[in-house]
Order: structure tokens, then sequence, then C-alpha cells
């Protein structure tokens, strides 16, 4: 068998994001509504500050409104809900981000509550997970929500299908699951404890690994054809790339899947990095605009 076709989630976002700028432009033209997305980020992290950054970024450029809001990381979680309480009433907010983790004063699953759930641009609000569940009209968690259009793009009609996903956080495992039955597959929800996890890999069109550990799923876990999602991003060691300046190795981003060996028995890939990761800010947009025109009586954008 050849080598699986590759799922280039970067220029698949490229694509998104430039619909959602040509719905942003016509929205302003027509509206003169202007979408808006406050994100907040409580603490000085590296990799948080990087990632709001660019989520900023790339609102900007998508011609929308950026609204940051940064605190220390001794914030009390009476005046961050103040906060969120007057980003619910901002009409110029459409969607409302708040960085996670949070410090361990503040009560994160408080704070998410607190979000209006129509301005709830990373679909963790309670109401939204029931909205999905349901067959309602929800804001989706942006990275299945990504998973979802890449593998619509590459498969087409996935009804039918048998799917597993290994991982069961609220974040990427359950909702994934939630939007595939959505789509008609039949669907199983596996974890690092699950008996006999190959076997039940092997009988998959389509497997998702949302489980954290680096390189988990091998090569022989993958039926032939089977298209592979690898939502893992963990950095480990590099020795072959030679060690830093403090004489530790250097490291690289590998997924949960071996994609060498996956990559030899699968139909199609995503890498890592390059596959899901560009997908959730573009999908973090798209919410936005979807959020925005549903706040303002308009039709949903066609994203």
């Amino acid at each position: 068998m050849s080598e699986a076709a590759v799922i280039d989630g970067k220029a698949f976002s490229a694509r998104l994001r430039e619909k959602v700028a040509s719905e942003v432009s016509r929205i302003k033209s027509e509206s003169s509504v202007t979408p808006g997305l406050a994100v907040v980020l409580v603490g000085d992290d590296p990799a948080s500050r990087v990632y709001v950054g660019s989520k900023a970024k790339q609102t900007v450029e998508a011609g929308m409104e950026s609204f940051e809001h940064r605190y220390n990381d001794d914030i009390d979680e009476a005046t961050l809900l103040d906060l969120i309480d007057q980003l619910n009433n901002d009409k110029t907010v459409n969607g409302i981000l708040v960085q996670l983790p949070l410090p361990d004063q503040i009560d994160e699953q408080k704070v998410l509550s607190a979000i209006d759930p129509d301005k709830d641009v990373d679909g963790f609000h309670t109401t939204n997970v029931g909205r999905l569940w349901t067959g309602g009209e929800s804001l989706v968690p942006c990275t299945p929500f990504g998973c979802s259009l890449m593998l619509k793009d590459y498969l087409g009609n996935l009804s039918g299908k048998n799917a597993i996903i290994i991982g069961r956080s609220n974040i990427v495992g359950k909702p994934m699951a939630a939007l595939l039955l959505a789509e008609s597959c039949t669907v199983t929800i596996a974890h690092s404890r699950t008996d006999d996890l190959p076997g039940k890999c092997r009988e998959a069109d389509i497997v998702v690994a949302a489980v954290g550990r680096p390189e988990m799923v091998k090569g022989d876990w993958i039926k032939p054809g089977a298209t592979v999602i690898d939502v893992g991003i963990n950095r480990v060691d590099a020795p072959e790339k030679g060690l830093k300046d403090d004489g530790s190795p250097k490291t690289k981003l590998v997924g949960d899947v071996d994609y060498a060996g996956a990559a030899a028995v699968a139909g199609a890939i995503t890498p890592v990095p390059g596959g899901v990761g560009p997908m959730t800010i573009a999908c973090l947009l798209r919410n936005t605009v979807v959020a925005c025109c549903r706040q303002n009586g308009l039709p949903d954008p066609d994203l």
C-alpha cells in the first residue's frame, strides 16, 4: 500500500480564514456590524501568551475587533467574574474566550459558566454542551469542530463509518463523539483503560487520537485505508537533533500517533505539527462570526 495522503491543516485553516474574512466583510457592508472577540488571559505563561497573541493577530486580519484583557495571576475570582459580566453586556463583544488554565484560587467551572452561552465561542458552557448533544443550535468546541471539517472535506459523506475516539475529555473527546454521531457515524469512545484498545482501533474507518500520550497509537492498530486524525501535541526529547546550550537534548513535537507507522497503513493522516493545530484558531474565528450573526438577527454565515 502506498503512503497515506496527508491532510494539511495549515492549508485548510488558511482557506477557512479567507472565508471568514469574506463573511466579515459582507456583514460589515450589509449591516454595519463588526464582529468582536474578547480574549481574557490570566498570568504570564509564555505558551499562553504566544497563543493569545496569535488569536488577536488573526482576529484583526479577518477584519474583526479584538479585545484583550490581561491580568496578573494573583487576580481574585470576583474581579474576573465582574469582567465576564461586563463583556456579557457589551454589544460590541460577540465572543468571549477565557484562556485556560486559570490560577488555583479561581474556580474554572464557575468562570466558564458565567459566560453568556451565546458568546461562548469555546463551546465549553454546559448549555452549549447540551445543545450539541441534543441536536440544537450550539457553539461547538473549536478543536473537534476543526477535526470534523477536515474529515468531511476529505471523506465526504461520513454516514455509516465506524469511528473511534481515543480520549474522553470535555474539550475534545466528548464533543467529537457528538459531532460524529450527528454525521451518522457509529461511534466508540475509548481511552487508556479500554480493554483491547488496539483491536477496537483496527475496526475503525476513522481514528481520532486525543489521549495526550506521545505516539501511543501504533501503526499496527490502524485498519488499512483508515483516516487518522491526530489531535495530540506532545513535546519529547530529540537527541538526534543535538543538544541545547545547557547540555540537555533538543526537543520536537509529536502527536498521539506513531506517524511513520500509521502513515504506512492509513489512507489519510494529519501530521503533527501542521494538522489539527492550525484549525483551532480558524474555528474560533468562525464561531465568533456565527455568534455575531445570531446575536444580531442575521442568517448564519456559510462557514
